[in-house]
């Protein structure tokens, strides 16, 4: 079987150009085909990104992302520390790292094509053509992959019985602040465990401020979510943390409704048995989707773009698909778990709450870079031929 040398990329989110540059690095051509009319610019709240995922985007030209993130201080409802983690992390929004990866696809000549929402593939011996709603067809490649999210169509055309996002319980809201009246927090984020809701902020020391906010609710689709406007949701979260001691009212009242970005359901996907078929492959949140609470979304799918381009460099396409699940799998599927873990303690009840709190500072004197180091010392060796 000959080697791969065009790819057709699914989804122009964040892993899809990944994958794209990547595999202009593996010298194979790829168009990045996604389905919104327009570009992202603008849209999307804050993220962490780790030492792993930034080596990753490092390997496609994408290096000195956002503010140092060094440590998580956790808090209770009173307002009192109960345990602080060193985690070398980096505060980007998530429009910022869209922008530098759209500008860097430009650079290197991959096409992006908006208004191409995938319905169906035609595949045969020789390659595979993306059918679009329209229509219309993309010229044939040799692969596909869909990099095109929780609801992915790819994962779909793989396996028509793929597992369905899972919800955690939980609804996101985050925004930026112009003028947070906070001292800054330096390179540390607060999380606090309020009685109802969790809440995290980092200020700066130009005067701005971001904070997010997890809050316990019945499942709600993203379409549900934005049915209830603005000023009724910072109400409601007002309401949440109505009892805390902490600074959550302040920022609340500092957050105009236009500046709350609603992230909606909190989802994951803990397992997708296929990951791919033929002459298709899944990436990124499709193929191994984790909770935001993992601060790893960006950073797994950065290094699965970046190690299927490099299997596809070294092996035949199916024998590099294998190659690429084989050494991705436990590792991605160890996060979502973590992360999942970190979501109850998020939602955890009256008595729930006194437990976590007391083992919290165990915890913290337990998570030593050691321990963590599994997550956040991961490497690609780019240069290291892939076996199959």
């Amino acid at each position: 079987m000959s080697r791969t040398r065009t790819a057709i990329v699914v989804g122009g989110g964040i892993a899809g150009p990944v994958a794209a540059l990547a595999l202009r690095r593996a010298g194979i051509e790829a168009t990045v085909h996604e389905s919104h009319t327009g570009t992202a610019d603008g849209v999307g709240g804050g993220l962490g990104v780790a030492p792993n995922g930034r080596a990753a985007l490092g390997l496609v030209g994408l290096d000195r992302i956002g503010a140092p993130m060094n440590a998580i201080v956790l808090q209770n409802h009173k307002g009192r520390v109960i345990a602080e983690i060193r985690q070398p992390m980096q505060f980007s929004w998530r429009t910022d790292v869209y922008r530098r990866l759209y500008d860097l696809a430009r650079e290197h000549d991959v096409q992006v094509h908006h208004g191409h929402r995938l319905v169906d593939v035609r595949e045969s011996d020789t390659g595979i053509r993306a059918v679009f709603a329209d229509g219309t067809t993309s010229e044939e490649a040799d692969i596909l992959i869909g990099a095109d999210g929780l609801r992915s169509t790819v994962r779909r055309l793989i396996d028509p019985a793929a597992p369905r996002p899972r919800y955690s319980g939980l609804l996101g809201f985050g925004a930026r602040v112009d003028g947070a009246g906070l001292p800054p927090t330096g390179d540390r984020m607060y999380m606090a465990f309020g009685r109802r809701a969790f809440f995290g902020y980092q200020t700066f020391a130009d005067g701005t401020g971001v904070w997010f906010a997890n809050l316990p609710h019945p499942y709600l689709t993203w379409k549900e979510v934005g049915q209830t406007s603005n000023e009724e949701w910072l109400n409601r979260l007002g309401e949440a943390f109505a009892q805390d001691s902490l600074p959550a009212l302040d920022l609340l009242r500092r957050t105009r409704p236009e500046q709350l970005i609603t992230t909606g359901p909190m989802e994951d996907l803990p397992h997708v048995p296929q990951w791919h078929r033929g002459r298709m492959v899944l990436v990124g949140d499709s193929a191994h989707a984790t909770s935001p609470s993992s601060g790893q979304g960006v950073s797994l799918a950065a290094e699965s773009a970046v190690e299927l381009a490099r299997a596809l460099r070294d092996l035949p396409h199916r024998e590099a698909f294998a190659a690429y699940e084989g050494c991705r799998r436990a590792r991605v599927e160890r996060v979502i778990a973590q992360a999942a873990r970190t979501n109850s303690g998020k939602a955890a009840g009256p008595v729930g709450r006194v437990f976590r709190d007391a083992l919290l500072p165990l915890f913290a004197r337990l998570a030593t870079p050691e321990k963590s180091a599994w997550q956040y010392d991961h490497r690609i060796r780019w240069d290291d031929p892939v076996a199959a």
